[in-house]
């Protein structure tokens, strides 16, 4: 905490207001960003375990096989995107933390703008995402996974998971504001798994039951996945369907509707804590 030096807010016009709330957004972003050298092992397990995965699955378990071409161009952008997702786990880990000690409401009572707290943790958030998926597409070249589209379809394909990443990010958020308890991130775990894998990560809709594929398809993880493969110019599996032609359009249209839900929800619930 003594990275999270507070400013007061002073008199003037809008661009002094925003001046001070970049200035205490800056502030507890620096905050979630010492934690980073400070508990270094848990940052480096966030970034093994979906490595951990990938080389599971392309070597052990046999991810995308059936699929035309190398099963691994298949494998890897799935597991960039599920690895978008499952980073909601560490926001409500941090978030319940906070909430377990007494900081936020520490926070709260200081003269800064309230937003600052939310703000710093979802830029801290993105930035370890960056950093993530750095790490995952070294590993994935690595493996043998290549992108065929050239710079600027893979920068539109990194610009969709960190979309994706940012809506995860807010339902993180409000479901650590209302667990309240480090404890209930298992419990939340126990949930986000069945949904991560009920999509087309690790296996294309046309090797599963027709109900079941059918439902894969309009998850919003498979919708990102299937984009960022066409995008990078790797097989997709594409099945003919809907979804599946309009991967890109429910991209974007899937995590923006969650955005427009969880963050008034989010922002609402922080107002109201320990009123």
């Amino acid at each position: 905490m003594s990275a999270a030096t507070t400013t007061a807010p002073g008199p003037g016009g809008a661009a002094s207001r925003l001046g001070w709330a970049l200035a205490d957004s800056w502030t507890m972003t620096r905050r979630e960003l010492a934690h980073w050298a400070r508990q270094p092992v848990a940052v480096l397990v966030n970034l093994a375990f979906p490595v951990m995965l990938l080389l599971m699955f392309t070597y052990l378990v046999g991810g995308g096989r059936g699929v035309p071409g190398d099963p691994t161009e298949y494998l890897v952008p799935g597991m960039l995107a599920l690895t978008m997702a499952f980073g909601l786990e560490a926001t409500m880990l941090a978030v319940t933390q906070d909430l377990g000690k007494g900081v936020i409401d520490r926070f709260r009572s200081m003269p800064m703008v309230p937003g600052a707290v939310l703000v710093g943790r979802s830029a801290a958030d993105m930035l370890q995402s960056v950093v993530s998926l750095a790490v995952m597409t070294g590993v994935g070249y690595a493996v043998g996974w290549r992108w065929h589209n050239g710079a600027a379809a893979a920068l539109g394909a990194v610009g969709l998971l960190l979309l994706l990443r940012f809506a995860m990010l807010w339902v993180g958020i409000q479901l650590a504001m209302v667990a309240g308890r480090p404890e209930m991130v298992t419990a939340v775990q126990i949930l986000v798994w069945p949904v991560g894998f009920l999509s087309n990560v690790f296996a294309t809709p046309a090797s599963m039951p027709g109900w079941l594929g059918a439902v894969v398809e309009w998850n919003p993880m498979s919708a990102t996945a299937t984009a960022v493969r066409d995008l990078f110019g790797n097989p997709g599996g594409a099945t003919g369907s809907w979804a599946a032609e309009h991967a890109g359009l429910l991209a974007v249209l899937w995590p923006v509707a969650i955005i427009a839900v969880f963050f008034p929800l989010a922002v609402g619930k922080f107002a109201r804590l320990s009123r």
